[in-house]
């Protein structure tokens, strides 16, 4: 995503398909989030709905934090489809659905964000604005 750094609002186009990169569901993490978050959960049960929304966060925030000016504004839609089992490596994806202008200096932007599992399975999904700054 390096390719993307500094990315400006009149750069970004509608239908564009992003890579967020990869997340592993590793299994020390994965215990270490069970004991601090959630005790009691089970793993082999998968990774808990709060990991799977964490593993996406951060994927998001080391994708998007490149642009210009971003930030977050909301997340909305947030669904989850299945718990990936320890070991499992996620794909995250950004599809930009639209963009509206704000003025002279921004633009929100409006994505649709998916992770995936290794047999292109949807684990979880969302939509997202944020705000980019403009050229």
């Amino acid at each position: 995503m390096k390719d993307l750094l500094n990315i400006h609002y009149e750069q970004i186009e509608i239908g564009q398909v992003v890579s967020l990169g990869v997340a592993a569901v590793d299994p020390a993490s994965l215990a270490a989030f069970i004991e601090r978050f959630l005790p009691g959960w089970d793993d082999s049960y998968g990774a808990p709905d709060a990991m799977v929304y964490a593993l996406w966060s951060r994927l998001c925030a080391d994708t998007c934090g490149t642009w210009a000016g971003f930030k977050q504004l909301a997340v909305d839609g947030v669904r989850f489809h299945r718990n990936p089992p320890q070991g499992e490596l996620l794909r995250g994806r950004m599809t930009i659905m639209g963009k509206d202008p704000v003025g002279d200096v921004k633009g929100v932007v409006i994505a649709q964000h998916d992770l995936l599992d290794e047999a292109g399975r949807l684990v979880f999904s969302c939509l997202t604005r944020g705000l980019v700054a403009r050229a």
